[in-house]
């Protein structure tokens, strides 16, 4: 009866999401060792795809860039290069499929009671709690970082969590160290070492004090 209403509470949760493709011009060759603003600009897409994983975009185009750039040509299947050309910066720019926070809590459904494996992020392993979030989002077309650190230096801060956010918390260490997707009526999906996937209340006293952000990915 808990897991049936736990399916109800992700079949209820919903919002729209619609990315637009904004006007652009064409790139240069980019490539290592270069710097210009445009640089700025690729590495502020690269780093909304989280990819770049740089705390600021520098405009200089170094290592940190260039795997950034062979990661998102792999993911796009495009020649991985490491080098932007016209090819790869018009693909940065054009929007993705639209995220669709319906389907991403209709894929988490099957998913709860699926057990706690650390490195798991397949339903026939069992998924620790970044890959499960991971596994969620490839179902959308959105590759994301696969650990908790990557994905909170990833991605865009949110002052308020929508459907389809990821929500991080600091429950040991000094940093983020577990994390889980925000599905409305402060409730959040996760994987739990002590319970697999489950719903936990967002406004818990244990889980509202140890919350440290939001951050959206499409």
């Amino acid at each position: 009866m808990e897991r049936k209403a736990k399916q109800m509470l992700l079949t209820s949760a919903f919002a729209s999401a619609l990315l637009f493709m904004p006007t652009h011009g064409k790139a240069a060759e980019w490539k290592l060792g270069m710097s210009h603003p445009q640089i700025k600009e690729v590495q502020t897409l690269l780093k909304a795809k989280g990819f770049f994983t740089y705390p600021t975009a520098t405009g200089y185009f170094g290592t940190i860039t260039e795997t950034a750039v062979k990661k998102f040509q792999a993911s796009v299947q495009l020649p991985v290069t490491g080098i932007v050309d016209d090819t790869t910066y018009t693909r940065l720019w054009q929007a993705p499929k639209p995220f669709d926070p319906i389907a991403l809590v209709a894929n988490a459904a099957p998913l709860l009671g699926k057990p706690y494996v650390w490195g798991g992020q397949t339903p026939e392993q069992g998924f620790d709690c970044s890959g499960l979030i991971v596994y969620l989002f490839q179902q959308q077309g959105i590759t994301i970082p696969r650990t908790v650190a990557t994905m909170w230096n990833a991605g865009t801060s949110v002052d308020v969590p929508a459907v389809g956010d990821v929500v991080f918390f600091q429950t040991e260490g000094t940093t983020v160290s577990h994390a889980g997707i925000y599905i409305g009526n402060n409730q959040f999906l996760h994987s739990a070492s002590s319970t697999g996937v489950t719903i936990s209340p967002f406004n818990s006293p244990y889980w509202s004090a140890r919350y440290i952000g939001a951050k959206r990915y499409w």
